[in-house]
């Protein structure tokens, strides 16, 4: 089993491309129910960002590892109140032994992170998503067998799904296109650091041609046009964005046997179409249900269950 003991997971580029496929194994033995693991511990979630899938996948995983969940809800604790993070952060550490953060800066994750001894696991900042991408590699993996050489293409805006996508298939050993319009393009650090892992051994690819990255591709992805707190945006990038959806005819320019993702919750009819999310293509529940398995088996690795 790979062992993450007492490791963070603040960005996917903190794991290995070995310790990726291990984790991905160990997922798929414990959703199969092949391995069944153990764990008495305590983690705590420390929610900013309003979530459903995020914050029910991580508890449901704990209690079936035989752990505990404390939500820590910021407005009920001292945090809405301006305790300063570093405070937060080394008492939680005499409390818990494992905490998922989900918030705004990635800076404050890292802060965080810096002052607390226990794991801290990136639940979604600004900048990433790494819990997600870890389902949505399992749910691929399932669906053809092997991640090597396959073509993931997303499409819309270049968001923290976008940044951990490109950091996730670099690892795998899958090409990434990124489509987006001009000005909504992803972090270009970020980039770089894909391409670096990557090492042209395969694509990361940035385009503002959704035809041309769609183009023979084995997965389409998308997300939301307007992330949490891009609200206020949203009328203004419907015009932007209306090129960049999900629809049969861009479908029509991937592999045949091409499938469909989207990290939720969607908004049928913009970023896809309600024929495509219920397609037989769609694999959005599959991917769905896959952050509960990928969270688990990162748990376990973390806490060293046994």
């Amino acid at each position: 089993m790979v062992a993450l003991n007492g490791r963070d997971l603040l960005s996917l580029a903190d794991l290995s491309s070995t310790e990726l496929q291990e984790l991905l194994q160990l997922a798929t033995q414990l959703k199969s129910q092949q391995l069944k693991l153990r764990c008495n511990k305590v983690l705590g979630l420390l929610f900013s960002k309003a979530s459903t899938r995020t914050r029910v996948s991580f508890t449901v995983a704990m209690y079936q590892l035989g752990g505990q969940v404390i939500d820590l809800n910021p407005n009920v604790t001292q945090v809405s109140r301006g305790e300063p993070v570093q405070d937060t952060a080394r008492v939680l550490d005499r409390y818990l032994d494992v905490l998922a953060i989900r918030t705004f800066a990635q800076q404050e994750l890292e802060t965080f992170a810096s002052y607390a001894k226990i794991p801290v696991i990136n639940a979604l900042t600004d900048a990433e998503h790494p819990c997600q991408v870890l389902a949505d590699l399992m749910t691929i993996q399932e669906c053809f067998g092997s991640l090597s050489g396959l073509t993931l293409t997303y499409v819309g805006d270049g968001n923290n799904v976008a940044n951990s996508l490109m950091l996730g298939c670099a690892l795998a050993g899958m090409n990434v296109r990124i489509a987006t319009p001009k000005g909504y393009e992803p972090d270009h650090e970020i980039v770089e650091q894909a391409r670096a892992i990557a090492n042209n051994k395969t694509e990361v690819l940035i385009t503002h041609d959704p035809e041309i990255a769609a183009k023979g591709a084995a997965v389409l992805y998308t997300d939301v046009w307007a992330s949490m707190g891009q609200e206020a945006e949203a009328d203004d990038r419907f015009p932007i964005f209306q090129h960049y959806q999900i629809s049969d005819q861009l479908l029509s320019f991937a592999d045949r046997e091409a499938i469909v993702l989207h990290c939720l919750p969607a908004h049928r009819g913009e970023e896809i179409t309600e024929a495509v999310i219920e397609g037989p293509q769609s694999r959005v529940w599959d991917q769905a249900e896959n952050r509960m398995h990928a969270q688990k088996a990162l748990l376990a690795s973390i806490l060293g269950a046994e």
